[in-house]
């Protein structure tokens, strides 16, 4: 008995250690990096998954890292309709005065609100933040309260704003802008996600503002020598040193890499785009589905006129996965369970994940082929005796 016991023991010791290395050879190998950053994320961008850390919760200062938030919020209130691209935005004394990088806006001067925009995300303009500030919530103070809320909304735990464009305050005495590489990610991740349009001004390598007479030049360098890069902000004070958020997208996949407290401006790209290239390197893009195919073929809709509808596609759907594990990837449908007519046609119905590792790594919202018309009480009557009869038959089976 105990000789049958020891024989069986050691097979599945030798069986472990001759299909060992193979067990490592599928799993994803950790990244090793010997950054001079202080700290340092590495993120992809559609599902938040992060692929590399480094002291990523450590609160720094982020200079002009801060005004992805300033934009978030600036694209959130076009969104909203609170305010229109070709808007005219005046320049008070206080966004006049700013120092740091600018564009010199004078007292009064007016500019549209792409203008600001464009200002902001290329040369990282302190005074455009203060008046873009201003003229959405009103104050200045006004716009950072809404920021610090935003923050937490965001789950940035590590984060405070003091103001709106990450200059270091007069006072030594008072509390500046601080946050985290983590923090950094998860609002860049949000600006990119949910307005892409804001790439169409941060990966603009140089343009122009004032008819002409003011020259852009993209303070990211990534943006011109790095493929695929689009944004997204770099940030310097002596107190912070060389910080950037950056951006890049290839063939349907994108990341995001923060490196922050930089001693280095030319470091702080090389290893920004050594995260990046990392991700592009090991990881590949799987399109799960196209925006508009069908992936459930009947749905009851409850007091529904006519309650059989099919879930579509909101949006193409493409998961990011470590090369080799394509075939690893699972698909998990959830459908609502109080879906109620009426319905609009493109209404949210469910929800289609990509599953790795019990883990969800992408998803797509599902929603309704058409409208559906709600029921007069007889359909509402003859739907629930047939759900009911349709109970007892399933009870007795």
């Amino acid at each position: 008995m105990f000789k049958r016991l020891f024989i069986i023991i050691l097979i599945s010791s030798l069986m472990l250690f001759i299909y060992s290395p193979f067990i490592a050879a599928q799993s994803i190998p950790d990244p090793q990096f010997d950054l001079k950053a202080k700290s340092a994320i590495l993120m992809e961008a559609k599902s938040g998954r992060i692929l590399f850390k480094k002291d990523s919760n450590e609160k720094l200062p982020p200079a002009s890292i801060t005004k992805i938030m300033t934009l978030l919020l600036t694209m959130e209130a076009i969104d909203e309709g609170r305010a229109k691209l070709d808007d005219m935005v005046s320049t008070s004394e206080h966004a006049a005065s700013m120092g740091g990088s600018q564009i010199w806006l004078e007292p009064g001067e007016e500019l549209t609100l792409e203008n600001m925009i464009k200002a902001i995300a290329i040369v990282s303009a302190n005074d455009a933040c203060v008046a873009v500030a201003e003229y959405l919530y009103g104050t200045d103070e006004a716009f950072v309260n809404a920021m610090n809320k935003k923050a937490k909304e965001l789950d940035m735990k590590g984060t405070y704003f003091m103001n709106t464009n990450g200059l270091p305050p007069s006072d030594p005495e008072i509390q500046g802008n601080h946050t985290s590489a983590n923090d950094v990610a998860l609002m860049s991740r949000e600006l990119i996600n949910k307005y892409p349009r804001v790439l169409d001004y941060t990966g603009v390598w140089i343009d122009h503002l004032r008819d002409g007479d003011s020259f852009l030049r993209n303070t990211n360098n990534l943006v011109r020598f790095y493929k695929g890069a689009d944004g997204l902000k770099t940030g310097y004070t002596s107190e912070a040193g060389y910080c950037v958020s950056a951006t890049a997208q290839r063939e349907g996949l994108r990341f995001v890499a923060v490196v922050m407290q930089e001693k280095n401006s030319k470091v702080r790209f090389n290893e920004a785009g050594k995260l990046l290239s990392y991700g592009f390197n090991l990881y590949r893009s799987i399109k799960v589905v196209k925006k508009g195919d069908l992936v459930i073929d009947r749905i009851e809709i409850y007091k529904a006129k006519n309650p059989m509808i099919q879930a579509i596609a909101k949006e193409d759907l493409m998961a990011a996965v470590f090369r080799g594990n394509e075939d690893k990837l699972k698909r998990q449908v959830v459908i609502h369970s109080d879906l109620v007519a009426p319905l609009k046609k493109g209404d949210k119905v469910g929800e289609l994940r990509v599953v790795a590792s019990d883990k969800v790594i992408a998803s797509v919202d599902l929603v309704a082929n058409r409208d559906v018309e709600k029921g007069n009480i007889l359909q509402i009557i003859i739907q629930l005796l047939k759900k009911f009869f349709m109970n007892i038959v399933n009870l007795f089976n």
